[in-house]
């Protein structure tokens, strides 16, 4: 008799099937079912997400299985259930909101048959992009859509997507929005977008290379907001330096504008902001074919320039650090007021 009432163990097919069914009674508002019974699938919803996480993520006491996490990333993309889940995401609870947002995380990961489907489902469904970047504008919503959206970008086609997209010009406005989590948020994905796929970025920085930096060098590195400049100038060093960018990397040090901006950040008060900005400086300084404007520039702040390196050190010994400020010393030492002709 026990074997007769031992309730069924659903497979992870059934479980995505199940959450889809819930997912479109979601999506329709229950609006002709009694608030008790909505509420009771609404909680059922709840437990199904927590399950598909314990599938893909196991748990305390077991490892996930590479089949059952195939058989439901499988399922998951056969419809439309993420674009259902993402939709849905308001009308959940915020445990269901972390748990959804933590299988939408690592269904960008998982392989079946040595692809990453999740990667074909978004190419075509790339509007979705749209509803996650957007979710930076609601305040319950952002920090879930934001980590959706890191994940998704890790796929180099939805990454460029949202680059050539004119979703990019709102991250200047993101990243300074008052609430200090979705700022940080929308930098970490700002980051991502701007250094993980380096030839669709290089492709990216080149093509729109005038409204980028423009906005990059007024909005960021000239903000009132001290995390806001740190951030930005470390992350345009981390631009600047990688070698993919090295013909944005000359374009960009051979702009006054740009050296202006460089020199009002190496004399913040802030070490590290110091630091950062004296890795891109060392750019100009190393430029070999400086254009006159910019030897002009070095020629008249060069004793400033000399005195302010003469202290400058980091907090920890670097050597590396020691050698660069020497090769900038000897750049701005030997200038010859003839190039400037």
């Amino acid at each position: 008799m026990k074997v007769l009432f031992k309730s069924k163990t659903r497979t992870p097919v059934d479980l995505v099937r199940h959450t889809r069914d819930l997912l479109i009674f979601a999506d329709g508002g229950g609006i002709d079912t009694k608030e008790s019974k909505r509420d009771e699938k609404m909680m059922e919803l709840t437990k199904l997400l927590r399950d598909l996480k314990q599938v893909l993520y196991g748990d305390s006491e077991s490892e996930p299985v590479s089949e059952s996490c195939a058989q439901l990333t499988q399922e998951f993309f056969r419809e439309n259930t993420l674009r259902l889940l993402i939709v849905c995401l308001p009308k959940l609870n915020l445990e269901a909101r972390k748990d959804a947002t933590q299988v939408v995380a690592n269904l960008q990961r998982q392989q079946v048959q040595s692809r990453l489907i999740a990667c074909d489902y978004l190419e075509k469904n790339i509007d979705l992009m749209d509803i996650l970047v957007a979710g930076y504008e609601n305040h319950d919503l952002a920090l879930h859509y934001g980590t959706m959206l890191r994940e998704c970008i890790r796929h180099q086609s939805v990454a460029r997507y949202v680059l050539e997209s004119e979703h990019m010009k709102k991250f200047f406005d993101y990243i300074q929005l008052p609430n200090f989590d979705i700022a940080s948020d929308a930098a970490a994905t700002f980051k991502e977008l701007l250094t993980r796929h380096k030839s669709t970025v290089a492709e990216f920085l080149s093509k729109n290379y005038d409204w980028f930096f423009a906005e990059y060098n007024s909005k960021l590195l000239e903000s009132t907001n001290y995390i806001t400049r740190r951030q930005a100038i470390k992350l345009l060093g981390d631009i600047l330096l990688d070698r993919s960018n090295s013909a944005v990397m000359t374009r960009y040090v051979s702009s006054r504008d740009n050296l202006r901006i460089l020199m009002n950040l190496l004399r913040e008060s802030s070490k590290s902001i110091q630091i950062e900005a004296f890795h891109v400086f060392k750019l100009f300084a190393a430029n070999q074919n400086k254009p006159p404007d910019i030897v002009s520039i070095l020629l008249t702040n060069r004793s400033k320039l000399l005195r302010l390196f003469a202290d400058f050190k980091t907090e920890k010994e670097d050597e590396q650090f020691e050698a660069d400020k020497a090769q900038v010393v000897r750049e701005i030492a030997a200038l010859d007021s003839n190039e400037q002709q």
